[in-house]
């Protein structure tokens, strides 16, 4: 049997996630967003729903996304299976998982906080704004491949990669803050080595595989303790070994402790490197360069920007006429900031003015100059010889619906 499988999410145009699901299919795959704008454009349905697959379920469930899934599952048939998958699943999170499953069967690979033995830990005690130092200096001594670097907050991250680039060492960041084109450019740039270095949140780096991972960065203790077990088993992998590295700041302590708690073992400190001290303050001094604004193109002068600069009103009261007479005759233009109705500016339009010469009989045909030059040849009143009296009328009009006499 052979199944159709579509895929839709966020940050690609809805018309391609509505093709997507037009043709019908067996098996979608969707984040929760995108499938409830779908539902509510009426172009999916769930009514036919068999099973419902919840993947990474305790960041699902715990991170925004309740109200969510609270509408999905009202929406898929009381009758169908639901299967919960996540790599960590903390007591509190499972006990609201209990709700929306009946009886269900517990699977357990491994136990919850069981860490992979063929990863090095370390943690390194060190002030929050000296973390940065640490990082740069660790990522510029030999050994370290490809490193995945964890922050807290997706500013963090962003923080951190204008850092490095300011000491010369390329990085990129996805969070939630990123495109889905952003997070691809980033992630196709860390597998192909053209980058070394990426920072990551926790949940943009769910469900993401990356191999070849030989260092793990903690530059913020999750909170989470189980996430520290998610993180660092991104290293490690299909046999080989891994190194894992955690900064602790003072204010962070209780998270370590929380760690080595629930992983039974603890943590071997590291000391900080010879010279941190002057190599901090001289990476301090290291200023990121400032984000350049985009540059907008060109556009032509627009008619509200003439008239801004004044160039609408200098070309109004400019001596150049723009339509200069046919004849040749003279137009009078007031001077800058004199107004056209004032008394000095009647006198001087009257004094302009050229008497019109007419023959005898009132014949104007030697004029010198014609009243309305360009109707010559037109109506019979305005041509040179003259033209017929309008004749009297002498029948009846009818206005509306009675009749109406004129009287000569």
């Amino acid at each position: 049997m052979r199944l159709s499988v579509g895929v839709i999410f966020g940050g690609v145009p809805n018309s391609k996630s509505v093709r997507t699901v037009a043709r019908g299919l067996d098996v979608l795959v969707a984040t929760p967003g995108r499938l409830l704008d779908l539902i509510d454009q009426r172009a999916l349905s769930l009514r036919e729903l068999e099973i419902l697959v919840l993947d990474e379920a305790d960041q699902m469930l715990d991170l925004g996304f309740i109200h969510a899934l609270k509408r999905i599952v009202a929406l898929v048939p009381p009758k169908r299976q639901t299967l919960f998958f996540s790599a960590t699943m903390p007591r509190a999170i499972k006990e609201l998982a209990d709700k929306y499953l009946t009886n269900p069967a517990e699977v357990s690979v491994a136990p919850a906080a069981t860490t992979v033995e063929r990863v090095e830990q370390s943690v390194t005690m060190v002030n929050q704004a000296e973390k940065t130092a640490l990082l740069t200096l660790f990522l510029q001594r030999d050994g370290v491949e490809r490193a995945l670097v964890f922050s807290r907050t997706k500013h963090g991250a962003d923080k951190i990669v204008r850092q490095l680039e300011a000491a010369g060492i390329a990085g990129a960041a996805i969070h939630g803050n990123k495109s889905q084109a952003q997070r691809e450019r980033a992630l196709a740039a860390f597998k192909s080595g053209h980058t070394k270095v990426l920072i990551a949140t926790d949940i943009a780096a769910r469900g993401i595989d990356i191999p070849g991972v030989s260092h793990v960065v903690n530059f913020d203790l999750p909170d989470v303790p189980e996430q520290y077990v998610h993180r660092i088993g991104r290293t490690a992998r299909a046999g080989a070994t891994g190194i894992a590295v955690a900064f602790c700041a003072p204010d962070e302590r209780g998270n370590l402790r929380d760690i080595e708690r629930t992983t039974r073992q603890k943590i071997a400190a590291a000391p900080l490197p010879e010279g941190f001290a002057a190599a901090a303050e001289a990476l301090k001094r290291l200023k990121p360069a400032p984000r350049a604004a985009p540059q907008r193109p060109e556009r032509s002068a627009t008619k509200a920007d003439r008239r801004h600069d004044g160039q609408r009103r200098q070309n109004r009261n400019s001596s150049l006429q723009r339509q200069p007479q046919r004849d040749g005759s003279s137009v009078y233009r007031p001077e800058v900031g004199q107004s056209r109705n004032s008394p000095d500016a009647r006198n001087s339009q009257r004094s302009d003015r050229q008497p019109v010469l007419h023959g005898e009989g009132g014949d104007n045909r030697n004029s010198a100059q014609q009243r309305h030059p360009q109707r010559t040849g037109g109506h019979p009143a305005h041509r040179p010889e003259g033209g017929q009296g309008k004749p009297k009328f002498r029948g009846r009009r009818r206005f509306g619906g009675g009749n109406r006499e004129a009287r000569g």
